[in-house]
């Protein structure tokens, strides 16, 4: 029901813009997030936005990432500036139902990923 785009291969410094678009039912969705997971380690959180607009971003996205949502139902993006080799990582979206919006929060619903190379 969430489906990823926008990733791809850049260089140290490049820039990318990801889109994640609900398809099919829509949901109730109070937040909405960025997480990625690189080879071997655990998945992160990376930016959250709820549904009143407000955004929390994890240290290491802080002034380099910029979430926003669509105008479309459960539709969000995440602008990837300056980017360096450990952003290397699969990126997904999730859609969390009900409740407070923070990264550490439970996600329901996940897209399957995009995959973003910084080399």
């Amino acid at each position: 029901q969430l489906v990823e785009s926008g990733g791809g291969s850049v260089q140290t410094g490049g820039s990318l813009r990801l889109s994640c678009a609900g398809s099919g039912n829509t949901f109730i969705s109070d937040c909405m997030g960025w997480f990625r997971q690189a080879p071997g380690k655990e998945r992160e959180g990376v930016a959250a936005i709820s549904k009143y607009g407000t955004i929390s971003y994890a240290d290491s996205a802080r002034g380099r990432f910029t979430i926003s949502k669509g105008s479309a139902k459960n539709s969000m993006f995440l602008q990837l500036n300056n980017l360096k080799p450990e952003d290397t990582a699969m990126y997904y979206c999730a859609v969390r139902s009900r409740g407070g919006c923070n990264l550490e929060a439970y996600f329901e619903y996940w897209g399957q990923g995009t995959q973003v190379t910084v080399s």
